[in-house]
């Protein structure tokens, strides 16, 4: 299968390490990753959880960018209802200035947290994920308008390609009517069907140039939970800390410091539970270099998708780096 391979780090914090340090794991990482051959570095934007450092995208962007040389950057992604479409669109504004023709904007509609966080964050009500659509046409408008006003400054000559990212049948198809590229968060959302790239496909409308992508034509990735090592036991037992870390999350637990590798081999699953990461490692890429490269090419086939995110956590960033690595060298041309 022809298909990128990119990256999407969440910048996990694990016990006894401090958010800081997770923070420069991820700087490391993107340097890593691209001299490995990956196409792009995403980040994403969580608050109010202990596990994860990463809750502004466009500060670590700009420390990525500047510790990279050709990688692209971007968010994965701004949870737009939150902020004012105007403020996201200077401040990636002021990112393509500085790393101009590597800047991607992913947004999406989630809260990235509880509900108190979006309280926190938008006191004034915000604009309200109902709000969503007319904020990424807003944004789109910021990018290739001419008549978009105010104007957003600084002036960008090549402007971050916007990406619309999601979980849902709706977000495939606000993306289709607005002739953006998707991606869709297949390590959150394990139960969908390739129906709703066949939705995003059949419904895009090729509208817009400068600013979205060149060829105005519809391009999809899937966000995949991915480990990678030696062995497929191996692989198994360092994907079972984000499974652990992950239903932790599921029942509020955001303030939780992460589980410990001794928590993590003690833990027993109900059967609820078992049930819930089944499904979610049917969707999922581990074990030995070989099983995930077929696993991938598995799952490209079946949503016909152009492009793979990889998403890995550990409990050791050594375990993390090396994942990234096997799996680059075994799809090496990608």
């Amino acid at each position: 299968m022809n298909f990128k391979l990119s990256v999407l780090d969440q910048s996990p914090v694990r016990l006894g390490g401090s958010a800081g340090q997770a923070l420069h794991e991820t700087i490391e990482l993107a340097c890593h990753v691209e001299k490995l051959g990956y196409t792009r570095f995403w980040v994403s934007e969580h608050h109010s959880t202990s596990g994860l450092a990463g809750s502004s995208p466009e500060i670590l962007l700009a420390a990525i960018g500047a510790a990279t040389e050709h990688i692209r950057i971007g968010s994965g992604g701004v949870m737009l209802p939150h902020y004012s479409a105007h403020k996201v669109a200077e401040n990636f504004a002021v990112l393509s200035c500085l790393y101009p023709g590597r800047v991607d904007l992913g947004v999406g509609r989630a809260p990235g947290g509880q509900m108190e966080v979006s309280q926190a964050l938008s006191p004034h009500g915000g604009a309200g994920a109902h709000q969503f659509p007319r904020q990424v046409f807003e944004l789109q408008r910021a990018f290739t308008s001419a008549d978009y006003s105010p104007q957003i400054t600084p002036v960008v000559d090549v402007p971050p390609v916007l990406w619309m990212l999601g979980s849902s049948p709706d977000s495939a198809v606000l993306a289709a009517e607005l002739g953006l590229p998707y991606n869709f968060a297949l390590f959150i959302n394990s139960e969908m069907s390739s129906a709703i790239f066949e939705i995003y496909r059949d419904r895009f409308e090729a509208k817009w140039g400068k600013g979205a992508r060149s060829e105005n034509t519809p391009y999809a990735s899937i966000a995949v939970n991915v480990v990678c090592a030696d062995t497929e036991e191996q692989a198994v037992a360092l994907a079972r800390y984000r499974e652990v870390l992950f239903l932790k999350f599921l029942k509020g637990e955001t303030k939780l410091h992460p589980p410990s590798l001794e928590e993590v081999e003690a833990y027993q699953f109900s059967e609820q539970e078992l049930n819930f990461v089944e499904v979610r490692r049917a969707m999922s890429a581990v074990g030995n270099p070989e099983q995930v490269r077929d696993k991938l090419n598995q799952l490209v086939s079946y949503f016909k998708v152009d492009e793979v995110m990889v998403v890995t956590i550990t409990h050791d960033f050594s375990d993390r780096l090396k994942s990234y690595e096997l799996l680059k060298n075994i799809m090496p041309d990608r």
